[in-house]
Parts: structure tokens; C-alpha cells; sequence
């Protein structure tokens, strides 16, 4: 498929909506990049799954302290109030409703807003990580990711097939084409690439997007 956003635009797009002093959590991989793109003027507050609250950015080549790392094993450089804990702790603040945001990856996202972003069935590797804490515990979960696999299937579906990392737990999609939001049980859609048609989107879909009101356009810049 040509004509669709970079990984590094969709971190772009999904990073213009975390507000100034939110606690985020980001998934291991893709969702990382998020943390490249804060707006002008807002700072967020990233956890990890492993202990450390309010790191800095990824050091430079040949400048890592690998005592230091996320739950991804990339290493992180330490800001000012930059706290460690335990790990039991660390789940804590999850489980406890602490965070704000967390931003996850997904092999396929539900109308419902069920998630499954763990395994890819029986001969996949399962590699759950803290996921099934934090979709329970952010008071929001996003997902970013392409809108279709590598073979062109949708990953947006009318019900997951492959096992569910939560239930009903994520509200809004960030993909390569569009943005969509989950609201009763529906996908609706609020943003979509200029040069795709509302049909074309569709057809690369695997539920039914629904319109409330207009959509915007998709825009982002080179990153």
C-alpha cells in the first residue's frame, strides 16, 4: 500500500494528544517513539513497567548506562525527580488507576474496544509483558499502529480472533490512514488521510466506520 504515514508520523499524530504532566506509559517497540514527538510547551511524565518514573530521552551511541533501561531493555538517560522503585510498585501505580495514558501497539483492535496485542495465536510467541495491567489501569489506552497487516487483512475488526490482551478497554486507534475513535460499541471515525476516500478506508476495514459529524484531515509532518 502507498500513500500512508510512517510509523514515525503515526508516533507524531499520537503524541499531539497527551496533555502537559500526564503520567504515559508507553509499550514496548513501536509505541516508544511517541516519546520523541512532545508538543512545544508540554512534558509528560513516562513509566515503565520495570521501576523508574520521569526518565529522559534514549542516550546517545556509545553513551548508554545499561543499569539503566525501560522494560523494552533500551536505555534511558535520568532528568531531574526522576524516581526508581520497586517492580511490585511499579504495578501499583498501575493497577492503582496512576497513569494517565498508556500507548500500546496491537495485532488487532476490536469495534467493542477489545484489545489483542499479546499473541498471535498458538504458534506465536506469547509475550504479554505488563499489557493486561496497564489496559485496566490507564484511565485511557490508545493504540497505534498500521491499518492493515503485512499481507493487507484489517486489523480493525468487528471481534478479535486471536487471544485478547482486555475487554472494552481501548478508546481510540491511531493508524497509518486515520484516526477512529471507539464510542458504544462503534468505530467512528474522526480523521483520514486527504487522499483516501471514506469507500476506500472502509474497504481496508474490518467493521463498519460510522460518522459523527465531519472528518478531518490527517496531516502530519515530515518526521
Amino acid at each position: 500500500m502507498t500513500g500512508k504515514l510512517t510509523n514515525a508520523q503515526i508516533a507524531w499524530r499520537a503524541a499531539q494528544d497527551i496533555h502537559d504532566g500526564a503520567y504515559v506509559n508507553l509499550g514496548i517497540g513501536f509505541p516508544e517513539m511517541v516519546a520523541r514527538f512532545q508538543p512545544k510547551g508540554r512534558q509528560a511524565i513516562f513509566h515503565t513497567e520495570n521501576g523508574i518514573l520521569g526518565f529522559g530521552e534514549a542516550p546517545a551511541p556509545g553513551q548508554e548506562d545499561w543499569d539503566l533501561i525501560n522494560a523494552g531493555k533500551k536505555a534511558v538517560t535520568l532528568k531531574p525527580g526522576t524516581a526508581f522503585f520497586h517492580h511490585a510498585d511499579s504495578f501499583a501505580m498501575v493497577r492503582g488507576g496512576h497513569l494517565d495514558v498508556a500507548i500500546l501497539g496491537a495485532y488487532q483492535v476490536a469495534q467493542t474496544g477489545d484489545l489483542a496485542n499479546w499473541s498471535t495465536g498458538p504458534k506465536g510467541v506469547p509475550a504479554v509483558g505488563g499489557a493486561m495491567d496497564l489496559v485496566h489501569g490507564a484511565k485511557r489506552v490508545a493504540v497505534i499502529t498500521d491499518h492493515v497487516t503485512k499481507d493487507g487483512k484489517p486489523k480493525l475488526l468487528d471481534r478479535c480472533t486471536l487471544p485478547l490482551t482486555g475487554v472494552a478497554c481501548v478508546t481510540r486507534v491511531y493508524t497509518s490512514l486515520a484516526v477512529v475513535d471507539i464510542v458504544d460499541g462503534r468505530f467512528v471515525l474522526r480523521e483520514k488521510l486527504p487522499s483516501l476516500s471514506f469507500d476506500e478506508l472502509q474497504s481496508l476495514t474490518g467493521a463498519s466506520l460510522h460518522l459523527d459529524g465531519g472528518v478531518a484531515d490527517l496531516t502530519c509532518p515530515e518526521v
